[in-house]
């Protein structure tokens, strides 16, 4: 297995730092490895007391790991202490894999480092393969608004020239109704977008995220596929999971749970009258949440994931048509064609050359 370093606080919910970090690498299938950055006291309701661990427990801790094996992969996330930062930065050279995702604000808006720390993080970046940072914290390390796609984009150039490999920026709102991504590289970005809001900024989330990403670089894969088999993992364990089996005590969870149900039978049911059968309700009640949610029909986010995946299929496999097709339950490529003109005013073969 794999030995995966996570550099983070520990969260007493367990929810996220280091105690999350471990369970996406088991997860994954990889060795979890740590170093305590601070102790934190919180609930569900917030952060109540963070205490910062001394800066050589800290430093001690990365040179322990580093005496038995060179992790195949470091994620650090929360560090607070320009001087602690400044150690890391010299304890994890020699690692390939280092993904950064700094924690400026906790997920309740509590600020959680401070002026000095957040300039001392970018001394990291010429160590870093993946910066993961919310869209809100950028706007703090580089002191800039980011209200706009080209804002994004601009954000993204900015720490790449800091020495980030690779930059993704999440949590973006600047777009009424769904949730924008940006990944940045050498003068090429990508944007994705979802339209559940709420799941994406789930407590934890984040830092699950930037240690999926960290552990499917390890495994050997490109940014590109740990971004896609990150992103599956979330789907199923975090995004669109419900705390409550009970249906009936907020529309926000039969919605997720809804969305949860697409991603795992897209490939074999495209009918609402399916999904709300599993939900025990009816398809009418159905297309009642998702209004209420999303502002949009059950069949607008059926067919909305099942575009998302045809793209990506089309634009990043060498799959034919037929077998893209086949994969994602369409009777035949000729509906499967009609159904991207339908929704992008091109063929599939027009849009895998665009």
């Amino acid at each position: 297995m794999a030995p995966i370093l996570s550099i983070n606080g520990s969260d007493s919910t367990g929810r996220s730092g280091i105690q999350a970090d471990i369970k996406v690498v088991k997860d994954l299938g990889c060795y979890a490895m740590t170093a305590i950055t601070s102790v934190t006291v919180q609930n569900s309701q917030g952060i109540t007391m963070v205490s910062e661990m001394p800066t050589e427990v800290v430093a001690g801790q990365v040179r322990a790991v580093y005496d038995d094996c060179l992790p195949k992969a470091i994620k650090v996330g929360m560090v607070n202490g320009a001087e602690t930062i400044s150690r890391i930065r010299d304890e994890i050279r020699g690692c390939r894999n280092v993904v950064c995702s700094p924690v400026i604000f906790s997920s309740d808006g509590t600020r959680l480092m401070d002026d000095a720390s957040v300039r001392a993080y970018r001394c990291l970046m010429p160590l870093t393969k993946l910066l993961v940072l919310k869209s809100q914290e950028a706007e703090i390390v580089l002191d800039m608004k980011i209200i706009t796609d080209n804002d994004m984009v601009e954000a993204a150039k900015r720490f790449h020239e800091d020495g980030a490999e690779y930059v993704l920026l999440r949590g973006s709102c600047h777009s009424e109704g769904r949730v924008t991504a940006l990944l940045y590289a050498d003068g090429q970005h990508r944007f994705f977008s979802s339209y559940n809001i709420e799941g994406w900024q789930r407590h934890g989330v984040a830092g699950s995220s930037s240690m999926a990403l960290a552990v499917r670089l390890a495994m050997g894969d490109s940014i590109e596929l740990a971004l896609q088999n990150a992103h599956e993992y979330l789907h199923n364990r975090l995004v669109y999971s419900v705390e409550s089996e009970d249906y009936g005590v907020r529309p926000q969870e039969l919605y997720n749970k809804f969305l949860s149900l697409v991603v795992q039978h897209h490939r074999t049911n495209h009918d609402v009258a399916f999904y709300a059968d599993r939900l025990a309700i009816t398809p009418r009640y159905l297309a009642q949440i998702t209004r209420m949610v999303a502002l949009k029909t059950p069949k607008q986010i059926i067919d909305g994931h099942l575009l998302q995946q045809s793209k990506s299929l089309l634009q990043n496999t060498s799959l034919s048509i037929q077998e893209i097709s086949d994969n994602l339950g369409f009777s035949s490529p000729i509906l499967f064609t009609r159904f991207v003109k339908q929704h992008e005013g091109v063929s599939p073969r027009e849009l895998r050359k665009a």
